[in-house]
């Protein structure tokens, strides 16, 4: 086992669940910012913290698209191309990214900076065209703004990425009040949740 399944954070998880299989899902965002994305060294580790057996394991993170089994870019760029996000041209917006990053949907360019996606719904149809940078949503991204969110990145290179920033420089219509802003966001390609650590402050 390597140095982050001995972080007290696994424990404190693996102690929220009374089955320590339903830890799995979290373990992998663990593994993940541990990683870049997920090994067969951390299917393997994670596999053995819940008890399950690592076909198990790599069953789940196959099945959902947000564990990456190959290494993505500093930027991971995910724009939703189901029924809401399409009718208002979300097409347009992803050719817009693809681009401006030279990077084809599914891919990472060469300097490991971009990954692009187009991605199933994101629970924001009301904000369509909707958006994601390294799981930080933006709402109501146009083509344009596509444009100049990517020449944001490449210029400003942040170290990390927050929603409530990309939405104000970026952003169109939102489908919600988002609530209180957050003051830390995603510093790589796995969601910024603070109760695992993959969040930045």
């Amino acid at each position: 086992m390597s140095e982050w399944t001995t972080n007290p954070r696994v424990e404190q998880l693996l102690d929220r669940y009374p089955d320590r299989k339903s830890a799995v899902m979290p373990l992998l965002y663990m593994a993940m910012a541990e990683y870049g994305y997920l090994t067969d060294e951390a299917v393997r580790e994670v596999a053995g913290l819940v008890g399950m057996t690592s076909v198990q394991v790599s069953s789940v993170a196959t099945f959902y698209t947000m564990y990456k089994r190959e290494e993505v870019g500093q930027y991971l760029l995910s724009v939703c191309t189901s029924v809401s996000c399409a009718l208002l041209d979300s097409r347009a917006t992803l050719h817009a990214i693809e681009d401006a990053t030279g990077v084809p949907a599914g891919e990472t360019d060469a300097d490991k900076r971009f990954s692009v996606e187009h991605v199933e719904c994101l629970g924001a149809c009301g904000g369509a065209p909707a958006a994601q940078v390294n799981y930080e949503l933006v709402e109501g991204l146009g083509e344009e703004k596509a444009r100049q969110l990517v020449r944001w990145l490449e210029e400003a290179s942040p170290d990390s990425v927050n929603g409530d920033e990309m939405q104000t420089l970026f952003g169109g219509r939102r489908s919600f009040d988002w609530g209180p802003a957050e003051a830390g966001g995603a510093a790589q390609p796995v969601p910024a949740l603070g109760s695992l650590g993959t969040e930045t402050t």
